[in-house]
């Protein structure tokens, strides 16, 4: 489908977001593929029986965890990269097993209704029903009761589908946002570093969950960055970003005026220009913003970038440690121990050194947040796992009757030390026993 469809694709998320036609692959589809990619080639390995270690009371039994489908799911699609986020947990869903209903959000609704009208002509649409809507059709979904609620969106939202879903008990993967901060060391290659930065800050208009959503950095260096990230807006969009085809719009106009009213009272250093009937923000940069500011209180979503000062690499990990973890946090430095201490003092969902976004297209990475950012993980085999119930199953040999006779009553406290004084006899024994050219323990006996 995606690769049929690429042009309908394109094209619909053109009149969503105003997003390039170039982009479309790289931003959508190509990971899409990968993971399908993956999951086809690694289908039976997944699916199959996971042998564990056994002990003294099962050396002769079969001991495995075996994956096998929740059931049907509901799967709760985002809007700012309304294919990727909607169906790469498809992709897990359908390899563990499960049915599953697509609910794309209402906010794309030209990927929504080409996903509706396209997917039923690939897959069988009573197993993978598409549902179109808005809060209502959401809100009576969310009454049915899944076997598993997979949401990508807001926190806001987020509490809702959890407080739905434990109405049934049913589990949940929130993969939701939060502000992820980017630290640059006095000491790294700005030129590279506000290059990587610019980018995956402004890309899509800076709707991406795991942008760059503010910069922390020394006063010292405030200058340098915020020209480095001047130098680099030229680069990519030209002198006027409204007319670059590279450059996108925000989704709708109640997302265009919350944007526009976080940069109240603020002067921009950095662009800081819009049109709101066309919904257009400018690449915008603001520096000396003190930590109290609304800029600051709330995920940005948006192409502004406030720039925080702090005295050290002590102060910046006091200052992201007093805030909720972040789903992504992104580490520019040269020096290894700035880097080991970031890593080692702090936590968020993810984290990339040197560069941002790029831990999210590693499908051998789990993808997700952590408190208030999100629970729970997906891509690749995690996604595979997160849709899976992972059966505990030991198949017993009716035989070695005698060694259950410890279990049994009647007990006193001589067949108490006897069996005692017999399990550590066994126990030694087995420990010795060379098989193979190679020592065993009780825990490996039987798994060479």
């Amino acid at each position: 489908m995606i690769t049929d469809r690429q042009g309908e694709i394109a094209t619909a998320l053109k009149q969503d977001i105003s997003r390039s036609q170039y982009d479309t692959p790289l931003f959508e589809l190509i990971g899409l593929e990968n993971e399908i990619s993956l999951a086809v080639s690694k289908l039976a390995q997944w699916a199959a029986p996971r042998h564990v270690e056994r002990n003294l009371l099962t050396i002769s039994d079969q001991a495995y965890i075996q994956p096998e489908p929740l059931g049907v799911v509901l799967i709760i699609g985002a809007w700012n990269y309304p294919w990727a986020l909607t169906l790469q947990p498809l992709v897990g869903a359908i390899a563990a097993g499960n049915a599953a209903v697509l609910k794309p959000s209402e906010l794309s609704e030209y990927s929504a209704s080409l996903l509706k009208a396209l997917l039923p002509r690939y897959l069988d649409q009573e197993l993978y029903p598409v549902v179109c809507g808005g809060v209502s059709e959401t809100q009576e979904l969310l009454r049915q009761r899944f076997d598993h609620v997979f949401y990508t969106g807001n926190s806001t939202v987020g509490k809702l589908v959890m407080e739905a879903a434990a109405r049934h008990l049913t589990p949940v993967t929130l993969e939701l946002g939060g502000k992820s901060p980017c630290y640059i060391d006095k000491d790294v290659d700005l030129r590279v570093a506000c290059r990587r930065i610019t980018w995956g800050k402004f890309v899509n208009c800076g709707q991406t969950c795991i942008a760059p959503d503010y910069i922390l950095c020394e006063p010292s260096i405030q200058n340098r960055v915020v020209e480095g990230i001047r130098q680099t807006l030229l680069e990519f969009y030209g002198p006027d970003p409204k007319s670059s085809p590279d450059y996108g719009r925000i989704i709708n106009q109640r997302h265009f005026n919350r944007v526009m009213t976080l940069l109240e009272g603020y002067t921009a250093t950095v662009g800081g220009q819009s049109d709101a009937s066309q919904r257009y923000i400018a690449p915008t940069v603001v520096k000396d913003v003190p930590p109290q500011a609304r800029l600051m209180q709330e995920e940005i979503f948006g192409p502004l970038l406030p720039i925080v000062t702090v005295s050290d690499i002590d102060d910046a990990i006091h200052f992201l440690n007093e805030r909720e973890k972040p789903l992504a946090l992104y580490v520019f430095s040269s020096n290894k121990k700035v880097i080991k201490r970031m890593l080692a003092e702090t936590t968020s969902g993810g984290v990339t050194v040197n560069d941002v976004i790029m831990h999210y297209t590693l499908n051998s990475l789990p993808f997700g947040g952590v408190g208030q950012s999100g629970t729970g993980r997906y891509h690749g085999k995690h996604t595979f796992d997160q849709f899976s119930h992972h059966r505990a199953c030991l198949v017993k040999s009716l035989g070695m009757e005698e060694v259950n006779v410890v279990r049994y009553p009647p007990q006193n406290r001589q067949k108490a030390q006897n069996h005692l004084t017999a399990f550590t006899y066994i126990l030694t024994i087995i420990e010795k026993v060379c098989w193979n050219g190679k020592q065993y323990t009780v825990a490996n006996i039987g798994n060479p």
